[in-house]
């Protein structure tokens, strides 16, 4: 039993670590998951920021000789990230309640001195908070399972994301915090370490800044708002921006060897600058009060799905720490008001992972909750037992109800589209694309880490904005804009104002831009067979946005437009291959499906255009039995039947 006291911490993490493989991830699953175990197994650059500190950590990890694919070691990583974050939740949980008094409210206790001063003696000491090791050790794990067991903590640890190294580092920033906070004021150690893990969590992730104010509010509680607090703070300061530099010099030295993904390409001052701030995101960030309504409705709406049961436990503790626990309350809901204040305003749908330190928050307030229902029932017949029945039944409740939302353990959807894909395409064909969440990204995983078709060349439409593409371009597959370099040094030129924020023509910038797209398929159709995604399509071309060369025009191949000329029957392969769809499904595998789906009928179709009815009925069927969530229009149908 002392045993158990003893590594109680690690054995919730055993059992954590041990439900969470069951919801790993065995390859890469949507949005940036295949870019950025690219990035680290290449040791490349990802997108804004960067994010320095999770590549070369990452890459670190990749080479460490374990028998598994590379793409499943990386999720495996993110599981480790966290776990560690998990622990050091659990043990600034313990820290707390082992040193509760020094944060009980004082005025409850002046209050209770109007008496006799006999009496103030005896009710000083009657409302210290005094609370058995064993339930103290409870209380710190069950809290802890109550964060491992939310969807979007839960949901890091499933794939490869700088958001599990995120958890992991915020976690370090508040432990070592309060430790700070409870250390006497003439020590300034954990202040120090503070502010060393302060500068690797901002060289991870910029939301990292989410934390400050909390930070902010506990450091002059305790020091004041004076000369000697600044004085302090400008010590923290000085060793935070020199290992911010050291981690994030990182950039310049490894684009300056031009790595195959070299995203912003910052090998000077002003692309760092521009790379580090997410200047091309920027757009996404306070574009309008509906906007950020939307987001928080979308917060509030969500909130019994990341905790389930245990936001009785969240609601309790907010009640109680207000009451009897204020620094402690007031700091955890200035994380959690500015984390939300601050997210609201980024339009993007996967808005998830950036309230995750308000979830953390909460996670804080049910430990809060546990101790109140633990201090309620202590002197009940029932003394103990009911808090620890009532904890397991949350905890099991809350696991059972997260479990099948958040696993992907059977995800093997983007693999099989992405090498489906690439496979449908002849030798040394480009793949006109703007599918970031399903093919792209994906295919940076597979061709550069596994060397899959990397005779394809996967051309980003949107990317094609951005100055660093084309030294991207030009690294990986050279041939491809040889014939266009005067059109791209003139976009260039254009596109270097727009990036500096300065006057800029847009009407030369579209052209450019439209020219480039246009003259890609026109310079390269002789020597590479081009294949367009069906988004562009159904939007840019009918849009005017995206232009084909005079005399081309398209067909439906299997997941892709081929671009031909004349209008002979353009033969393609039999629609064999497998895509394999879990039971747990989300907004990205509908919308996939639907995309392979409707590609495929219009595939039927086409065929029925030259009397190949035969072959149209099997891509018909294709749909049917394998795509069966897809709507086959009754038009179809009969055309194709009659």
């Amino acid at each position: 039993m002392n045993f158990l006291r003893k590594y109680y911490e690690y054995f919730t993490l055993l059992f954590v670590s041990f439900v969470y493989l069951f919801t790993i991830a065995p390859s890469v699953i949507q949005i940036d998951s295949g870019e950025l175990a690219a990035v680290q197994a290449t040791l490349g650059i990802a997108h804004p920021t960067g994010y320095p500190l999770f590549t070369m950590l990452g890459y670190l990890f990749s080479i460490i000789p374990l028998p598994f694919t590379t793409i499943y070691q990386l999720n495996l990583l993110a599981l480790i990230w966290c776990v560690i974050g998990l622990l050091f939740f659990i043990k600034t949980i313990k820290l707390i309640l082992d040193n509760l008094n020094q944060f009980v409210v004082q005025k409850k206790i002046k209050q209770e001195k109007k008496g006799t001063k006999k009496g103030k003696q005896n009710e000083a000491t009657e409302l210290k908070i005094i609370i058995e090791e064993d339930i103290k050790i409870f209380i710190s794990a069950i809290a802890g399972l109550i964060l491992a067991f939310s969807f979007t903590f839960w949901h890091q640890s499933v794939s490869v994301e700088v958001y599990s190294l995120h958890i992991s580092l915020i976690s370090l920033i508040i432990y070592f915090l309060v430790k700070a906070f409870l250390s006497d004021k003439s020590s300034m150690l954990y202040w120090f370490v503070l502010a060393l893990v302060l500068a690797l969590g901002f060289s991870n992730h910029m939301t990292t800044l989410l934390i400050l104010p909390g930070i902010a509010y506990l450091f002059f509680t305790k020091f004041g708002i004076n000369k000697v607090a600044f004085q302090k703070m400008f010590k923290m300061i000085s060793l935070f921006i020199p290992v911010l530099i050291l981690v994030y010099l990182y950039l310049p030295i490894r684009a300056a060897q031009n790595p195959i993904l070299n995203w912003g390409n910052p090998i000077d001052v002003e692309r760092m600058l521009r790379h580090i701030s997410g200047f091309q995101y920027q757009v996404w960030l306070f574009t309008s009060m509906e906007a950020a309504k939307e987001q928080l409705q979308y917060f509030f709406s969500t909130i019994s799905i990341q905790f389930s049961v245990s936001l009785i436990l969240v609601f309790i503790g907010i009640v109680y720490s207000f009451v009897f626990l204020r620094k402690l309350f007031f700091f955890a809901i200035i994380s959690l008001v500015f984390t939300v204040a601050y997210s609201i305003n980024y339009s993007i749908s996967d808005i998830d992972s950036y309230f995750l330190l308000a979830y953390i928050s909460m996670a804080i307030f049910s430990a809060f909750g546990l101790l109140k229902l633990f201090l309620f029932l202590r002197d009940k017949k029932l003394k103990l037992i009911l808090p620890i029945i009532l904890s397991g039944v949350i905890i099991t409740l809350q696991l059972a109800f997260t479990f099948g939302k958040v696993t992907q353990h059977e995800n093997y959807v983007f693999e099989d589209y992405t090498k489906a894909a690439l496979n449908s395409t002849s030798k040394n064909a480009i793949i006109f694309s703007y599918q970031w969440d399903y093919l792209i990204s994906a295919s940076y995983y597979f061709q550069f880490v596994e060397n899959f078709r990397k005779d394809v060349a996967v051309i980003d439409k949107e990317l094609l904005r951005r100055s660093w593409y084309y030294n991207q371009i030009e690294k990986n597959y050279p041939d491809v804009i040889d014939e266009i370099k005067p059109t791209i040094f003139q976009f260039l030129e254009s596109v270097k104002l727009f990036e500096r924020s300065e006057n800029y023509n847009a009407n030369t910038l579209q052209f450019l831009y439209q020219k480039i797209m246009t003259d890609l398929v026109a310079t390269n159709f002789d020597e590479r067979e081009f294949y367009i995604a069906p988004e562009l399509v159904d939007f840019d071309i009918p849009n005017r946005e995206f232009i084909l060369p005079e005399g081309y025009s398209i067909v439906p191949d299997i997941f892709f437009f081929k671009v031909v000329k004349g209008n002979e029957y353009v033969p393609v392969s039999d629609p064999n291959f497998t895509i394999r769809f879990p039971k747990n499904r989300n907004v990205y595998i509908d919308n996939l499906e639907k995309i392979i789906g409707k590609m495929l009928l219009k595939r039927a179709l086409y065929e029925t255009q030259f009397d190949k009815r035969d072959r149209a009925k099997l891509f018909l069927k294709k749909v049917r039995s394998e795509f069966p969530n897809v709507e086959i229009p009754a038009g179809i149908t009969e055309a194709i039947e009659k």
